[in-house]
């Protein structure tokens, strides 16, 4: 079974950001909403384990959903490059840029795709703070 991690490393008042490792390799960044108490559509979702698996969304389409998480519904792994492209949800890019004065990740429809090709099944994600092992 395919093995994702989400290690968020940066926290800023209006993002958070992180690395996504599939399988122990660093293939993705992220970027989330700040930790709000896990306020529906404006914080990121609370550290711990999720199942995620394809979805079709009819507003982002092909992408992934997150499962599991209390007191939250709908939240998805889709493309977006700021915390102003999500309610939160999580963004996956290949770099990190700006979108005007904003922090982002770039190119997240290639990062998507290239995700969708790797996670074809339910599997579990974790999400950490820091360095945490």
């Amino acid at each position: 079974m395919i093995r994702v991690i989400v290690q968020r490393c940066l926290q800023y008042p209006t993002s958070t950001f992180g690395i996504m490792c599939v399988d122990d390799e660093p293939e993705f960044l992220t970027v989330e909403n700040p930790w709000l108490d896990n306020q529906r559509n404006i914080s990121c979702i609370p550290k711990g384990v999720y199942t995620i698996r394809p979805h079709t969304s009819p507003t982002f389409g092909k992408c992934l959903a997150v499962d599991d998480v209390p007191g939250r519904s709908h939240i998805l792994i889709h493309a977006g490059n700021t915390a102003a492209d999500t309610r939160g949800c999580i963004l996956v890019g290949t770099r990190f840029g700006n979108v005007g004065d904003m922090r982002a990740v770039m190119q997240s429809r290639i990062a998507l795709t290239k995700l969708l090709g790797m996670i074809k099944e339910p599997c579990e994600m974790e999400i950490r703070y820091g360095y945490e092992c």
